[in-house]
């Protein structure tokens, strides 16, 4: 996997008990950043179009990846969270994280919510787009195999007022 980007402690391949093969020998992070319904808009989601060279490339997913070693899965998905999609985290809440853990690798998905405007667009190459999607209109895309897995479980624990319209407090 070339990015033309330095390799950190942390990148690399697990092959996973679980017969897939995963990227981060620290695990991995990603940040679900959620916009809440206005009156005029509906409540929305960040995903980031993958680069054809990424695992899994030309699907949907989100901004996230390999966790530095020692490097807390907050701070990860924050800070790849940035360095994909441009995500400020002074704009954003957390809220909550869900962990998917095979034993000998995990991806931490956390959940925030925007305290003011975020604007998001592709800072690196390993975006070919990155985007607001409605909640509704996620599965209408090509998802990354294990976000569309996890999507169900994910949008279900999003806090009510998220869709209501209210940024819980």
């Amino acid at each position: 996997m070339t990015t033309g980007r330095p390799r950190h402690p942390g990148d690399g391949w697990v092959e996973c008990r679980c017969g897939r093969r995963h990227w981060g020998t620290a695990g991995a992070a990603g940040l679900l950043l959620v916009r809440p319904a206005t009156a005029t808009e509906p409540a929305a989601v960040v995903l980031q179009h993958r680069a054809p060279w990424s695992d899994q490339g030309g699907t949907w997913g989100l901004p996230g990846g390999a966790r530095h070693t020692g490097e807390p899965a907050l701070d990860g998905a924050l800070r790849e969270s940035a360095e994909e999609a441009g995500i400020d985290p002074a704009r954003l809440r957390v809220v909550g994280e869900h962990v998917l853990d095979h034993g000998d690798w995990s991806y931490t998905t956390v959940t925030a919510v925007t305290t003011g405007p975020v604007d998001v667009r592709p800072t690196d190459d390993e975006s070919l787009a990155v985007a607001w999607v409605p909640l509704d209109e996620v599965t209408d895309r090509p998802l990354l195999v294990a976000f569309g897995e996890a999507w169900p479980t994910l949008r279900a624990a999003l806090p009510p007022e998220v869709e209501a319209g209210a940024a819980p407090a």
